[in-house]
C-alpha cells in the first residue's frame, strides 16, 4: 500500500531514494495543440497534469505583454508587424510554420557589429514584480497540495543566448569576437543568478536549468568550448541556488547525447538528467555508471515508443525502465519531449497505465 504523497516521491527519486511508487511527468507539462484537442475531445478536461494526477507542478517567471514588447523591440523587426509575428520575453520574433514549433526565428541582434549593440540590448528586467511576486504563492499552493514544484529556469544561457545574436554569428564570436561573446553570456548569467534566487526564494523544490548542447551524435561545441564558455556560468548559477539552500536538486536538460559533458555537470552540481533520450543513449548504461550521482529524468522515447510503438511496446518499455533505470530509485519517468501529434491516444493512455501497474510497490 502507497504511503508517500505525491511530492514525497518525486522528491525521493530525485534524491536517489527509492520512493514506494515511480513518479512521473509529461515533458513541460504540455501537449502540442493538436494532441491538446483530442485530449479534450477523449476526456472533456483542460488540464492534462490534473486528469492525469502528475506530481510535479512547473513555476516559472512571467513575461511582458506582447503590446508590451513590441514597444521595447519593434526597431529590431523594420519590415514586420506585431500580428505576423509572435514575441519572447527576450525580444525574440518567431513566424509561423507548418507546426506548432516549427516557426521561423528572427535573431534581433544577427546583425550586431559592436560591444555596444551587445551591451545596449534591452533583457527582461529581473526586479520587476510583475515578474516573479507569484512565484511564492504558486510554490505554497502547489505543497499544499503535496505536489512537488519545479523552478523553470531551463534554456538557461546558450540557447537564448543564440536565439538573440543568432547560432551562427554566436559561434562566430566565440572564436573571432571574444569580448562580444563574453559580453551577452555574462549579461544572461547575471539575469539567471536573480532569477535563480528567486526561485529558490519562493521555496521550489527543484531547480531546473539546461540548455540544448548536443545533437544526437554529441555537443554543437567541442568539450574545451563548452567548458570556457558556458561551464563556469552554469557553475555560478549553481552556486548561488546552493548558497541559500544547499540541498536544493539541480535539474539539467539537453536533448541529444551530452555524455561528453556529464562527469563535468556532475561536478559543478548537477543532480538530475533530463531527459535521457534514448534513441542516442542507454538509460539502463548511465544508470550503472552515474547512478550513485544522478537521479534521472524522461527515458521514454519520442521518436519511437511514444509515437511508433504499440501500447503493448509503451508498457513494456516503461516496466524496462523502472526495472532498470529505477532499479533503487532516482528515476523520474516522462516522455523525452512535448507530445507531437503523430503519439496515438492509445499510448498515451498505455504510458500512466503502466506507470501505475509497473511503479507501484
Amino acid at each position: 500500500m502507497a504511503t508517500m504523497t505525491p511530492r514525497q516521491c518525486v522528491l525521493a527519486a530525485v534524491n536517489r531514494q527509492e520512493p514506494d511508487r515511480v513518479p512521473y511527468e509529461l515533458s513541460w507539462g504540455a501537449f502540442t495543440p493538436a494532441l491538446m484537442e483530442i485530449f479534450r475531445e477523449k476526456t472533456g478536461a483542460e488540464d492534462p497534469l490534473e486528469y492525469f494526477l502528475v506530481p510535479v507542478r512547473p513555476v516559472a517567471h512571467r513575461g511582458r505583454s506582447k503590446e508590451e514588447l513590441w514597444q521595447i523591440y519593434a526597431r529590431y523587426y523594420p519590415g514586420h508587424t506585431l500580428d505576423e509575428v509572435e514575441i519572447s520575453d527576450f525580444g525574440v520574433a518567431s513566424l509561423p510554420g507548418s507546426l506548432w514549433h516549427f516557426r521561423k526565428d528572427i535573431h534581433p541582434l544577427a546583425e550586431a557589429e559592436s560591444l555596444n549593440d551587445i551591451l545596449d540590448y534591452p533583457l527582461p528586467d529581473p526586479s520587476r514584480p510583475e515578474a516573479y511576486i507569484h512565484l511564492s504563492e504558486e510554490t505554497h499552493r502547489y505543497h499544499a497540495r503535496d505536489l512537488a514544484v519545479n523552478g523553470i529556469l531551463c534554456v538557461t544561457i546558450f540557447e537564448v543566448a543564440w536565439a538573440i545574436r543568432s547560432m551562427e554569428a554566436l559561434f562566430t564570436d566565440m572564436a573571432l569576437r571574444p569580448e562580444m561573446a563574453a559580453a551577452l553570456l555574462d549579461r544572461m548569467m547575471e539575469l539567471r543568478l536573480v532569477q535563480a534566487r528567486q526561485l529558490v526564494q519562493a521555496g521550489v523544490d527543484i531547480l531546473s536549468l539546461g540548455d540544448d548542447v548536443s545533437t544526437q551524435r554529441g555537443l554543437m561545441m567541442s568539450p574545451a568550448m563548452w567548458r570556457k564558455w558556458f561551464k563556469p556560468r552554469l557553475a555560478a548559477i549553481i552556486a548561488e541556488a546552493r548558497r541559500l539552500r544547499p540541498g536544493i536538486p539541480i535539474f539539467y536538460h539537453s536533448d541529444g547525447d551530452c555524455r561528453a559533458i556529464i562527469p563535468e555537470l556532475i561536478e559543478i552540481g548537477v543532480t538530475i538528467l533530463n531527459p535521457v533520450q534514448p534513441e542516442c543513449m542507454d538509460p539502463a548504461e548511465l544508470k550503472r555508471q552515474y547512478g550513485d550521482r544522478l537521479a534521472f529524468w524522461g527515458t521514454i522515447g519520442t521518436q519511437t515508443t511514444m509515437p511508433f510503438g504499440t501500447p503493448d511496446e509503451v508498457r513494456a518499455t516503461v516496466r524496462e525502465r523502472i526495472r532498470t533505470v529505477g532499479a533503487g530509485g532516482g528515476l523520474v519517468l516522462a516522455p523525452t519531449h512535448i507530445l507531437e501529434p503523430d503519439v496515438p491516444w492509445e499510448n498515451i493512455l498505455a504510458f500512466f497505465e503502466a506507470v501505475e501497474c509497473y511503479g507501484t510497490k
